[in-house]
């Protein structure tokens, strides 16, 4: 399985961005996905997830609001919009994909099995 993140960029305080998270392979349908961010110095941390089916989706309380996440399944692809942008939220963006299938997602990263390489948002004030 290969994850491939795209879409970063940097932005003023206020935009908007739109990541895409290719997934290679024929189970992309049967797991839950999420996007995680890590900022220099802090640890990798749950920003938005969605299950296997796309009916479930959870966000952390600092994007709840402003990010919206979407899973495209004829294009295997996962979707992070991400709204009124702010300073904190600069950071490298990763997908990943959850280990177990059929299963909702979970906020934490151990959770999850394979990664993307990351694409940087970098939000100016």
């Amino acid at each position: 399985v290969q994850l491939v993140e795209s879409g970063g960029g940097l932005v003023q305080a206020g935009g908007s961005l739109r990541l895409s998270c290719a997934a290679s392979g024929r189970t992309f349908s049967s797991y839950a996905m999420g996007w995680f961010h890590q900022a220099p110095g802090k640890e990798r941390e749950f920003v938005a997830g969605i299950s296997w089916d796309g009916g479930y989706t959870r966000y952390a309380d600092s994007v709840k609001g402003r990010f919206t996440i979407s899973r495209d399944y004829a294009k295997n692809t996962v979707f992070l919009q991400m709204s009124s942008l702010k300073p904190e939220d600069t950071a490298v963006y990763y997908c990943a994909r959850l280990s177990r299938s059929y299963s909702s997602p979970n906020v934490d990263r151990g959770s999850y099995e394979y990664w993307g390489q990351g694409t940087q948002v970098t939000v100016s004030s």
